[in-house]
């Protein structure tokens, strides 16, 4: 009996697959799960004949699409997703180890195929009966992409026919063996709300604009011995999606950063340090389409025609056919990565007793409004910066701006990263809420408060307020002209890592992703959103304040008084 998964990680471990930083991981992981399993604390064990038996499964398929129809034959790759997901259970039960599942490949390399593998075999050959299987998706065409890979295997078996019933005006496919069914599901997500999946295919997951989906499959299996919801898809262009969000998780959890031994990872995608021109190392992004040479010459045809016309076809090919995730935007204000890594452990109470400055963005009424706390420090003898955000949204505009922002704003209201407003109906901004935030602020953590930096834009009535600070109140026009040298300032501080801001800000981190650039006839920048729904009303707040705050005889702020050495050492993490 040969460990078909095992081998494939031994494989690329010792450099027989070619194979990106996160597949060796990966790989890596299931050979120490093996020696954890040994032991008597962990869990979980690798059952090599349940693992067999999906992937032997698969290879009794036909493939029925082309000219002639062609047994399947499983690659490396493929026995060692399928295989896992199927062979690692919990000692003692036999039920499967793994209740979710993120796999993303390039464009072509068989997505829909696995998931059509999965739902087929958990149908009539998992032993489990009256399973609901699901083929979601954002649109109801897309979702029937991998329920046309379940009807393409039983069409071209006679043996299945017998123990399937196909009901495509239903979009449902009967499970005879067991009396499980399998569905395409749409849009309207109400429809599996309540119900209790066996298996729930995401297809495509970068092209959701919420884990509304996700969440109810995942919802509905909480009471389940064993289940899985299975992600399968390739990279996209939208940052702030939940996609993302997993596949930044994903990553994380190989790397060490988190533990779930319940999460299933396969991510095929080159490092960073490889040319992304060099078809060698598109095998890491493409692990099927790289090993049909006529396939390969193709894809580098296709990548070529899409390097020489740039724009939107160079785009989709980075991220569709080299599985990287790029911003679909020519005019993306910061780099995403070096804004991530601004994220740190500071909060305010670090900075007790410190000086700061205050950047105001108004609303026109019912949106977001927004206020930044600037705080300058000394690090390594630089300049540096610390931003604190909060924003408020009237109540009753909540639900309405979730659902045309994309935004889980419900969530960041939960931790406290935004205030509702209630007077006025909950209808607009009560601009009183942000003076009695700012105040309390600074009586709690004894702040020195010494300038505010304001738009002028709705602030006619909000000046007397602002006042009663006691400090300079200073206007900021909203051109590329008055804004210019703070937006690239920012910008560089970002890029060189001294801008900062609290980890858990989900809001700040959200909005920096959304901010692009506008030029100017002179080239002067000022930044503003792709989008009319796209917030980016913090940033906006930050680079106000900062166009005063980096220039420190402005505000007759003392840099220096920042470099004590408790507060250095925790920004070092000494």
């Amino acid at each position: 009996m040969i460990d078909r998964v095992t081998k494939y990680a031994k494989d690329v471990i010792e450099g027989r697959e070619i194979a990106g930083r996160y597949v060796r991981l990966a790989c890596q992981r299931h050979l120490d799960d093996l020696e954890r399993s040994k032991l008597a604390i962990f869990k979980y064990e690798f059952d090599i004949e349940k693992s067999l038996k999906i992937i032997d499964f698969a290879e009794t398929l036909t493939i029925a699409e082309g000219e002639e129809e062609t047994p399947v034959k499983l690659e490396g790759f493929q026995d060692f997703i399928l295989g896992s997901i199927n062979g690692w259970v919990t000692k003692g039960t036999g039920y499967r180890r793994f209740r979710n599942s993120y796999i993303q490949l390039g464009r072509q390399n068989g997505k829909s195929f696995l998931n059509g593998i999965l739902a087929t075999y958990y149908g009539n050959f998992d032993g489990y009966k009256y399973g609901q299987i699901y083929c979601t998706a954002t649109k109801m065409d897309q979702a029937k992409i991998v329920f046309k890979e379940i009807v393409k295997f039983i069409n071209a078996d006679n043996d299945l026919k017998e123990l399937f019933k196909i009901k495509e005006y239903e979009s449902t496919i009967d499970c005879l063996i067991t009396n499980s069914t399998i569905k395409a599901l749409g849009k309207d997500t109400k429809s599996i709300d309540g119900f209790r999946p066996l298996l729930g295919i995401v297809d495509e997951y970068h092209a959701h604009k919420d884990n509304q989906m996700y969440k109810l499959l995942e919802g509905g299996t909480r009471k389940m011995k064993q289940s899985l919801i299975s992600v399968i898809t390739t990279a996209g262009f939208n940052l702030n999606s939940p996609c993302y969000k997993l596949w930044e998780y994903c990553k994380n959890v190989l790397e060490g950063v988190f533990s779930n031994d319940k999460q299933f990872i396969y991510i095929a995608q080159m490092d960073k340090e490889d040319d992304i021109w060099n078809p060698q190392n598109w095998v890491k992004a493409n692990p099927l389409v790289c090993k049909d040479k006529e396939d390969l010459e193709n894809l580098i045809a296709v990548g070529k025609t899409a390097k020489d016309m740039g724009g939107s076809d160079l785009r989709d090919f980075l991220t569709k056919a080299l599985n990287i995730w790029y911003k679909h935007s020519d005019n993306q204000y910061l780099n995403i990565d070096n804004w991530k890594k601004c994220a740190c452990d500071l909060t305010l109470e670090d900075f007790r007793g410190k000086e700061c400055g205050l950047g105001l963005d108004l609303s026109s009424g019912g949106d977001l409004t927004s206020g930044v706390l600037e705080f300058p420090f000394l690090e390594n003898g630089e300049p540096a910066y610390f931003f604190h955000q909060h924003s408020f949204m009237p109540k009753m505009r909540l639900a309405e701006h979730i659902k045309t922002d994309n935004a889980p704003y419900d969530v960041w209201v939960n931790e406290g990263l935004i205030t509702l407003t209630e007077t006025l109906g909950g209808i607009k901004t009560d601009y009183k809420y942000i003076i009695s935030y700012f105040k309390e602020l600074i009586e709690k953590y004894d702040l020195k408060l010494k300038v505010i930096a304001y738009d002028p834009h709705n602030a006619d009535a909000f000046l007397s307020d602002l006042e009663s600070f006691g400090v300079d109140c200073i206007e900021i026009k909203q051109s590329a002209k008055s804004l210019n040298t703070a937006t690239e300032d920012f910008k560089l501080s970002v890029d060189g890592g001294t801008a900062k801001y609290n980890k858990k800000d989900g809001l700040f981190k959200f909005c920096g992703v959304n901010a692009v650039i506008t030029r100017n006839s002179f080239g002067e920048i000022k930044i503003d959103k792709e989008h009319r729904t796209a917030r980016i009303d913090p940033i906006d707040a930050a680079i106000g304040i900062h166009k005063i705050m980096m220039n420190d005889k402005q505000t007759g702020i003392d840099v220096n008084k920042y470099a004590d050495i408790e507060f250095l050492n925790k920004l070092w993490g000494v």
